[in-house]
């Protein structure tokens, strides 16, 4: 009868053992199909959330290319080369020679053939010329008939170039194709951006002036009995 209640006590023992063992799994642990289902919908959360995020600041990024592409408006940049030195010059024998240009002696003849005069200068204190800015610098005058072109060379580059252009023989002229002897009216169309600087009446002598904004490079036509008398083109020196 002993032996009947150990072992009835024995069994007991195991059955409570086993439902508290099954608690804790249940409790504790997941099956393989729900610890499975569990980490597809953190993944799924988690891909959603970082598709949020990436919408949130998809619309920022849009934004920010579209003000970078901003239009830039002609006139806003500084274009390339100085378009105004070009327009200041003038065209003999297919050859455009233009302020600001450097030209030797080798170069002027070539271009111009020989001069009638060649005279040079080196600027000093002692000269009495008074141009104390431009001690050291060199200037050579090139005269040929109705033309007279005048240069200067810095002291360490010892480069010749052109600042002062005289023109009165229409053999030579500017890029617009105007010379000595034109008319005022055909001066005036050629270049509208130019002035009178007197009153302009037609039998008197005047100047009519293109001049761009730099206020440094200058066209001056001198104007006689209403017609081009001279055309310089000059660039004012320091």
């Amino acid at each position: 009868m002993k032996w009947i209640n150990k072992a009835a006590a024995g069994i007991l023992l195991s059955i409570l053992l086993t439902m508290a063992l099954t608690g804790c799994q249940s409790n504790g642990a997941k099956s393989p199909e729900a610890a499975q289902n569990s980490a597809e919908k953190n993944t799924s959360n988690e891909q959603a959330e970082g598709e949020g995020a990436s919408n949130s600041t998809a619309p920022a990024s849009g934004n920010s290319g579209g003000q970078s592409a901003e239009a830039i408006k002609e006139g806003s940049m500084e274009k390339e080369g100085n378009v105004v030195l070009k327009e200041l010059a003038f065209v003999y024998n297919e050859h455009t020679i233009a302020i600001s240009d450097t030209a030797n002696e080798d170069q002027m003849e070539q271009m111009l053939g020989k001069p009638d005069n060649l005279k040079s200068h080196t600027y000093s204190a002692g000269d009495g010329t008074n141009m104390d800015t431009l001690i050291g610098f060199t200037e050579k005058v090139y005269t040929y008939p109705g033309l007279e072109i005048k240069t200067i060379s810095i002291p360490e580059g010892k480069q010749d170039s052109i600042f002062h252009i005289e023109m009165k023989d229409p053999k030579y002229a500017t890029v617009r194709n105007i010379k000595a002897g034109d008319s005022l009216d055909i001066l005036k169309n050629a270049y509208p951006e130019g002035k009178l600087l007197g009153d302009g009446a037609p039998n008197e002598e005047d100047e009519f002036r293109y001049e761009p904004s730099n206020y440094v490079d200058v066209m001056s036509f001198h104007i006689k009995d209403a017609k081009v008398e001279s055309i310089q083109i000059y660039s004012l020196l320091d």
